[in-house]
């Protein structure tokens, strides 16, 4: 298992934080999501054989809101 830590925005109140920690959290291959308001992160445990970042960083932009992987 890899850990990642997205840099998020667009996340204004705790229904933002709950969209993005389901939209992660259904994608296969998490082990665990877990996204803060402030600062804007989320912090998701995975199996990279299953996704890999850019996938992570994708569901989120897919779902609305602006992500960053911190290593790109």
């Amino acid at each position: 298992m890899n850990t990642i830590t997205l840099s998020v925005t667009g996340m204004t109140c705790g229904g933002c934080v709950n969209s993005v920690q389901k939209v992660l959290s259904a994608l296969p291959g998490v082990q665990s999501a877990e996204v803060t308001l402030t600062p804007g992160q989320a912090r998701v445990t995975y199996d990279p054989a299953q996704l890999g970042r850019a996938e992570l960083v994708q569901a989120v932009i897919d779902a609305g809101f602006g992500a960053e992987d911190s290593l790109t």
